[in-house]
């Protein structure tokens, strides 16, 4: 074991919506306006606001999950992604940590897997953020209430979220610093801008943003005018040395070992603002694995590049279907190269556009044609939180028998389904899923989910890719004139 120091800290609240975001975003942004190295962290399955994470620190925002993975399995991400910067940062670092809802919210009234179990795993100093609406005193008893709920969650300061008036802020200051013992902060007024804005999924994601550079600079001026960084730095560097242990990674592999850089097969990945939902470290674990990860669009080009398996995450096709629909080139190639064996992984998103249709208020956009099913819109979120899986049928991907943990939130749901050659590989034991809890659709060598699984937690998952990837590149059939697979 190796004690090693990590500055490092949890921003937390007390439910969602009370401004979690605002303030790590702000701290982020501010801290790298001083030219200070962060590294960042979203506690839960959440893609969005890791994406503003990361785009406000210029830098992979990574996710932390007691659900999706073991306490083992997210210990050593944060560890090993934290240690990493030793070498590129002399100047020192912090790691901000964002929670998901309130501090002790979990899936059951013992909080299990919330962000304060996160905390205490991390042994991190926790800084809660409160909306103060129409309240003062009242603040300071739901954070001694806090304090108290578990002494073991190490509550370390306090920021005010839209603050009213300067009354109103003096004496909740007051009340927190005396009822509580601790140090408020920092007191964010009501901001006239929102520098993130919110639609159906929650925040719209930064490459839909019209002016991310503004919104940026909005978030620095926050957190430099309203935020004491300097008392929040001194806190995170306060952080109790962590062990650095020689933890192992899993052992699922590929059928080949990790070979040197351009000589595995190459992933591709529709990566634009219509498919934009993916973990940072499920791209690491695909390269790590020996393969090379090449950025597509059907957005942007006529048809699908020369590749070994495509990944299709999540994101807004509903947004983005003009567009989808009328690239008929691109949806075509992929077709096309579906029929012949080409491997798909899709999530959510990907699904949706790999179906025949999307129906969306009295229009219909057709999609690319590989799966039997025709997908519409609900206004309320059908499915939202986190799933279990079975695998019970045999498939390209996974062994039988395996039990994965992941989650899923989609608006989307089956108008109208045919078997036409496809079938579900995945019982879906927590959740909702694509029909009749049954979720993972598989065509040929296609697997599309609304479950979204996580490369720490389920290391099964970039093995398979890669593993089809691999056994497709070495039977793929020759390529035709013109560039069509």
């Amino acid at each position: 074991m190796l004690n090693i120091s990590i500055p490092r800290i949890v921003v937390s609240g007390l439910r969602g919506g009370g401004g979690k975001t605002i303030l790590s975003l702000s701290l982020v942004a501010s801290l790298k306006q001083r030219d200070m190295e962060v590294v960042t962290f979203k506690k839960g399955p959440d893609y969005i606001d890791a994406g503003w994470l990361a785009r406000a620190s210029g830098a992979p925002c990574y996710n932390l999950d007691l659900f999706i993975m073991s306490p083992e399995q997210a210990l050593h991400s944060f560890v090993s992604r934290t240690t990493s910067l030793f070498s590129i940062a002399p100047g020192g670092f912090t790691a901000i940590v964002e929670g998901n809802r309130g501090l002790y919210d979990g899936v059951d009234h013992q909080g299990t897997y919330s962000t304060a179990e996160l905390a205490k795993l991390l042994c991190a100093p926790v800084i809660v953020t409160v909306d103060c609406t129409k309240a003062t005193n009242t603040v300071a008893a739901m954070i001694l209430g806090c304090q108290r709920m578990d002494p073991g969650v190490d509550i370390k300061g306090v920021v005010l979220n839209r603050v009213a008036t300067p009354r109103q802020e003096s004496v909740i200051r007051r009340a927190v610093n005396e009822r509580c013992g601790l140090p408020v902060l920092g007191a964010i007024p009501r901001l006239k801008k929102n520098p993130i804005p919110e639609r159906h999924m929650g925040l719209i994601p930064f490459q839909e943003h019209g002016n991310i550079e503004e919104s940026i600079a909005l978030l620095a001026e926050t957190g430099s005018r309203y935020v004491d960084t300097d008392a929040v730095l001194k806190i995170a560097a306060s952080a109790a040395p962590m062990r650095k242990a020689d933890a192992g990674r899993s052992t699922a592999t590929a059928d080949n070992s990790p070979g040197p850089t351009g000589c595995g097969p190459r992933i591709g990945v529709i990566r634009d603002s219509a498919f934009q939902f993916y973990y940072q470290e499920n791209f690491e674990e695909i390269e790590r694995l020996g393969a090379s990860i090449v950025e597509v669009s059907p957005l942007r080009e006529d048809r699908l590049p020369e590749l070994d398996a495509l990944y299709i995450g999540g994101g807004f096709p509903e947004t983005h279907a003009i567009a989808l629909a009328d690239n008929a080139g691109f949806r075509a190639s992929l077709y096309n190269a579906i029929q012949e064996g080409f491997p798909v992984y899709a999530e959510c998103g990907g699904l949706m556009y790999l179906g025949r249709r999307l129906v969306l208020g009295g229009s219909t956009y057709p999609m690319v044609g590989a799966l039997p099913v025709t997908f519409g819109l609900r206004k309320r979120p059908l499915a939202h939180g986190y799933t279990i899986v079975e695998v019970e049928r045999d498939n390209p991907y996974f062994h039988r028998r395996k039990l994965f943990k992941g989650h899923e939130f989609h608006y989307s749901e089956v108008l109208e389904m045919e078997e036409d050659g496809a079938y579900m590989a995945f019982k879906v034991k927590r959740g909702k899923g694509i029909v009749d809890n049954m979720d993972g659709m598989c065509y040929k060598n296609v697997f599309a989910a609304y479950t979204h699984l996580h490369a720490v937690g389920t290391p099964e998952w970039a093995a398979g890719l890669v593993r089809c990837a691999q056994r497709y590149n070495r039977q793929k059939p020759v390529r035709r004139e013109g560039g069509n697979l």
